[in-house]
């Protein structure tokens, strides 16, 4: 059987290469190693879309799963907030494309798995909101404690949560982000947290196979995880090919619950897609 394939959202961003120098479209290549390593192909789906709408229609179309990768922070506009002075600069294309994806992702029930900014996406697209420079949250730089290079800190998982079945009951990751979940989107349950109380995961009850996390899983430990989420896309696939609705893989958290444990789904569904308003870049210290 083919793999099943995978699309990857990417940066827009002007880069230098050989004798050019010119804007590109770019992801590091840890995302498609971590991909193609547990068996599915990665496709890029970069943003610039001039309907991202209908765009992400036609994307998803192709495609078996969606990885919202990390990058630059969203445009605070997006989930009702003042900019901090700490926020990164907009980028209206980028948040319009992967608001769209996983817009369309979530009502076809796709597997769907977001890392860092792709976390942040889905809550604010589920109506969640961020908080916007972590360090005057938490008092310090632990969740990106050097410019350019991933640090580490450890999680705990809740339990029966697909990441304590893949992880166990903690792990050490690697971080780099100053901003996170405040209020939890519509339906998003919170399954993992760091020392200090940061939400680094949450999963979606009673739909599709779906997991986000605020670490980056494809430069640390990353078989588990992506292992998991590419089998999700192959079932998916196989189930799609006889049914019109492909009924979705499920975490041993989702079963019977109605997606509010312990009170934390809050938040109302698609505030960001409505408001219409340009995106966002995240400072240096989100990716």
């Amino acid at each position: 059987m083919q793999p099943p394939r995978i699309g990857l959202t990417t940066y827009r961003e002007h880069a230098s290469w050989g004798v050019w120098s010119e804007p590109a479209d770019l992801l590091p290549a840890t995302y498609a190693d971590a991909v193609q390593a547990a068996g599915g192909v990665a496709l890029l789906l970069p943003p610039g879309a001039h309907d991202p709408s209908v765009s992400a229609e036609s994307a998803l179309d192709g495609v078996h799963g969606l990885l919202l990768s990390g990058g630059t922070d969203l445009d605070p506009a997006r989930y009702g907030a003042s900019r901090n002075a700490n926020t990164g600069s907009a980028r209206p294309d980028r948040d319009a494309w992967e608001l769209a994806l996983a817009r369309v992702a979530l009502d076809r029930r796709v597997p769907m798995l977001g890392v860092c900014r792709g976390m942040q996406v889905l809550n604010v697209e589920l109506g969640g909101t961020l908080v916007q420079h972590l360090p005057e949250r938490v008092g310090s730089d632990a969740h990106s404690p050097t410019v350019g290079v991933h640090g580490r800190h450890r999680v705990r998982f809740a339990d029966g949560s697909l990441l304590a079945t893949l992880l166990g009951t903690s792990a050490d990751v690697a971080t780099y982000h100053h901003q996170a979940v405040e209020t939890l989107g519509a339906g998003l349950v919170a399954t993992a947290w760091a020392d200090d109380g940061v939400i680094e995961a949450a999963e979606l009850p009673g739909g599709a196979w779906v997991a986000v996390v605020q670490w980056h899983p494809e430069v640390h430990d990353r078989d588990p995880l992506f292992g998991a989420f590419v089998d999700a896309c192959a079932a998916w696939r196989a189930a799609a090919a006889g049914n019109d609705a492909a009924p979705p893989p499920e975490s041993p958290l989702f079963g019977d619950s109605d997606g509010d444990i312990g009170g934390e789904a809050t938040a109302r569904r698609s505030r960001a897609s409505e408001t219409g308003q340009p995106g966002g870049r995240t400072a240096e210290a989100a990716s």
